[in-house]
Parts: C-alpha cells; structure tokens; sequence
C-alpha cells in the first residue's frame, strides 16, 4: 500500500472510528487505535458522530462474533448493566471479569492483562480506581481501551448526560448546566463534553473542592469555559440544568464525616431549583443519598430526569461502541444531515 493511502486509512479511522477487530496492531498498513479515556479524547464531531449513533432507532451489527472484555475493578450496577446491553444490541458478546478473577497488579499487570484481552475482544472496558492503570492499558492494547470509571473521569457518564440534555431540550445551544458539588471525575468529565458541545458551565463548591489548576487548564484546552462560585444560588441562577453527585464516592467513605459538614448548605433543595430557570431539569449521576446532596422532593419530582439519564447510559455505550467498531462512517455533516428529522445531534454555528 502506498504511503498516501496509508496516511488517508488512519485519517479515516482517527476521524470516524472503528474497524474489523484483528484490524488493530496487525502490521504496517493498520489503522490507528482509538481509545476514549476521557471525554477530550473525542474532538467535537466525533462526539456529535458518537451521539448520533447513539440516538439511532437503527440496529447494526458490528460486534457480531466478536466479544467485549468489560473490567471491574471497582463495582457498578448502571455501568455494568448498560455495558453489557449495548455490546448485545449490537449482536456482541460482553465478558464481565472481576478484580478477584485476574488480580490485576498483583496475580499480573495491568499491560499484560490488556494484550491478553486484546486477543479476544474487540474492545477493552475498564472501571477502575486509579487512572494510571487505564493509562497503562491503552499504551500496549492493539484494540480500544474505554474508560468506564476512573478516579479522573467517567466519560460514558458524560455522554449520557449529553444525550439526555439533547432530548430534552431539541439542542445544545444556549443552554446552561449548573453543577452543585464537588469538582469530582464526573463533574470534570461533564465539562469537558458541554465545553465540547457548546454547553456553558458553572460549579458551585465549598473552599478546597473545586477544579485544581491542573484540570482547569486542561478544561480550558477542550474549550470549557468554567464560572465557579461558592454560593450554589449564584451557579444555579437562570441555569436549564441543575446537576449534582454524592459528596463522598466509593473509596472515599473515611471522609463522608468531614464532607458531610463541609458541604452542608449545598444540597439541591426544591427552593433552589426555584432559582434556576421555569424549565430547568435536575440530573444526578446516581447512586443519590435523598437527604443529603439532593432533597427527595427534587430527585422524586416532576423536574427530574434522573431515570431518562441513567437509561441513556445504554444508548451511550451503544453510540461509541458502534463508532469504535463499525466501517468508517460518513463525516459528521453527512451523518447528522440524515438523522435531522429524528433528532439528530448538531452543534450550531460551531466546528472543532
């Protein structure tokens, strides 16, 4: 193959995603891998591709005969379950394996583990406690790597919230998420994809819990335009989406005591969603401890949309698992120009 040819396959691959398993690592002439482990890693048309896939009614089989290795290191009921589910809908196998089966780091590393899944699957998901070991993963894995949680970022989480904005309010523009909480991985994820889409964002956190400079830098560099404040009234006023997460996530629960008062004053109580806009939406993540970082009226009321959200992680899986693994897609113009009158994701006025 000539070198032009050969530039011109990885370009289509870095651009649309996905080819044949096996493709990957096999010689000269293969495309580049893609791994997604965080939201950055996707440019803004590849996110619009990925959630279009994800909103199609269309049924595909790019995983058919081929399996998909998903990673647990750390539990999960909604990332497992959506997982799994999307790897069938696309006619895949999902294998879920458990820290206790492979002892990662301990019965072998984090890379071996990764090049002896790459020889079965046609893609890797990892839902681990420390990002490094993804890091490590996506370094000598000849087939994608997908974060399904890290301490760093919940990217599929991202997405979902994405798509949930989208079929609640027809677009992206000119809307406004107000995050009330910790400056934690899904907050950060989540501002990198409503920086990516054109989504403004805020963030109201106590002293010592918000984004450090390091992570805001990085915002900055996927176009996230962060406004932080202190007082959860400021973040919230005018916003379409008020959003929160527990105050102390798995492996933090030494902490929970402290959190629990340095966060007092900064649960989402229906007073103020009151402040937000006549519109506004209330997501969470999920798990939700009513009572504490968010009032059983919000979360059980009419405003929320916490169940449509935790049901598009499944359609976010199935969106970048099919973009990963499919024949090179048309661009993003020719896929969403099909999609339009079913809802189609586009980013008006805004190419990246």
């Amino acid at each position: 193959m000539s070198l032009s040819r050969r530039n011109q396959r990885a370009e289509d691959r870095r651009s649309h995603g996905g080819s044949e398993a096996g493709e990957a690592g096999s010689g000269p002439d293969a495309p580049a891998v893609r791994h997604v482990l965080d939201v950055d890693d996707l440019s803004t048309a590849e996110i619009l591709n990925v959630l279009n896939r994800a909103k199609a009614d269309d049924r595909v089989n790019t995983l058919e005969g081929r399996g998909v290795a998903l990673y647990f290191q750390k539990p999960s009921a909604r990332t497992r379950h959506s997982a799994e589910l999307a790897v069938v809908q696309l006619s895949g196998h999902p294998v879920t394996v458990t820290d206790t089966e492979v002892g990662i780091d301990t019965r072998e590393s984090a890379e071996d583990l990764a090049r002896t899944l790459a020889c079965y699957h046609a893609i890797i998901g990892a839902r681990v406690f420390d990002h490094r070991i993804l890091e490590r993963m996506a370094a000598v894995s000849p087939v994608p790597v997908v974060n399904l949680l890290s301490d760093r970022a919940h990217p599929l989480q991202a997405l979902a919230d994405l798509l949930t904005i989208h079929d609640e309010f027809g677009s992206f523009e000119g809307r406004t998420v107000a995050y009330v909480g910790d400056a934690n991985n899904v907050a950060s994820s989540l501002a990198l994809g409503v920086g990516r889409t054109g989504v403004g964002f805020r963030i109201a956190s106590p002293p010592g819990y918000g984004f450090g400079e390091d992570r805001l830098a990085r915002l900055r560099a996927a176009g996230t335009e962060v406004h932080s404040f202190e007082d959860p009234r400021a973040a919230v006023a005018g916003a379409d989406v008020v959003y929160t997460d527990v105050w102390a996530s798995m492996g933090q629960e030494e902490e929970a005591a402290q959190r629990a008062q340095d966060f007092a004053g900064y649960t989402v109580t229906p007073e103020l969603m009151d402040v937000a806009a006549p519109h506004a939406v209330f997501l969470h993540c999920l798990p939700a401890r009513r009572g504490e970082e968010v009032a059983a009226e919000v979360i059980d009321g009419p405003r929320s949309r916490v169940w449509p959200q935790a049901a598009n992680r499944m359609r976010a899986a199935r969106g970048l698992f099919r973009w990963l693994t499919g024949p090179p897609g048309p661009t993003p113009e020719q896929a969403v120009r099909p999609l339009t009158k079913r809802g189609a994701v586009t980013v008006k006025g805004r190419r990246r």
